[in-house]
């Protein structure tokens, strides 16, 4: 119920931008759990379809632990499932009398406290590359958590097109954008994992609008041409003393 909770109510504060009612397109795209072929018949079903955000098609009975659908409706909690583990996990650490920890799930991260060095937890931002893994800066955290969003490890090729698996709702398919990455830092992994999703797909304008009118640090790499260009919002990556990379992450 909390996933769902946070999910919807972050749907709504993004303006439907992150939406986990867009299960059908994930597999009509390839990306389900039945294979990643794209399914012409579903993707032009999904083009065609005039779409309802899960956040007004979706009730919540916290008190019951019940939802219930007003309306056709499949869902994707891979936007904000694995943030929620890295919390779950840190949590249990916590509960164990852990007061040092780093957690990862998948690439989502949850940092308490500092490391054996008294420093905080250095965590690396990757190059958005199709082909290799290779890390462009490092976030220090302590007592928060980092996810990233990003369209250069999951993809689909379509003609002489490279489409990535996040799903943008207002297209009826794959988000279409400059937009290569986006690192959101939080104290709740869940939240950061759910955002980078919604300021991914926003693109490179309304990206960081987004993340500024909802108080956020997040870190965008955006395609231009052959090169990278980066913007930073919020207190981790920008402010007075940022110069050639934004405060908060170091090359």
């Amino acid at each position: 119920m909390t996933v769902l909770t946070t999910a919807l109510d972050i749907g709504e504060r993004s303006g439907g931008l992150f939406d986990i009612g867009v299960g059908d397109l994930v597999g009509a795209w390839g990306f389900g759990a039945e294979g990643r072929t794209p399914d012409q018949a579903r993707i032009a079903a999904g083009l065609s379809l005039r779409r309802t955000p899960a956040h007004k098609l979706v009730e919540l009975d916290a008190a019951q632990g019940r939802a219930r659908r007003h309306g056709a409706v499949q869902l994707d909690l891979s936007g904000i499932a694995k943030g929620f583990g890295a919390d779950e996990m840190m949590r249990c650490l916590t509960g164990f009398g852990i007061k040092r920890a780093l957690v990862s799930l998948d690439g989502e991260l949850s940092a308490r406290g500092l490391n054996e060095h008294n420093m905080p937890w250095a965590v690396g931002v990757e190059r958005p590359d199709f082909e290799t893994r290779d890390v462009l800066g490092v976030i220090d955290l302590t007592d928060s958590a980092v996810a990233t969003s990003g369209d250069y490890r999951h993809w689909v090729d379509v003609g002489k097109m490279r489409l990535s698996h996040t799903m943008d709702p207002r297209l009826g398919g794959p988000m279409r954008n400059r937009v290569a990455s986006v690192s959101v830092v939080h104290p709740l992994c869940m939240y950061a994992d759910a955002w980078a999703t919604a300021c991914m797909v926003a693109g490179e304008d309304a990206g960081p609008a987004l993340a500024r009118q909802n108080g956020l640090s997040a870190l965008f790499l955006l395609r231009d041409g052959g090169e990278l260009r980066e913007i930073g919002v919020g207190p981790m990556f920008e402010g007075p003393t940022a110069e050639s990379r934004p405060q908060g992450a170091r090359g």
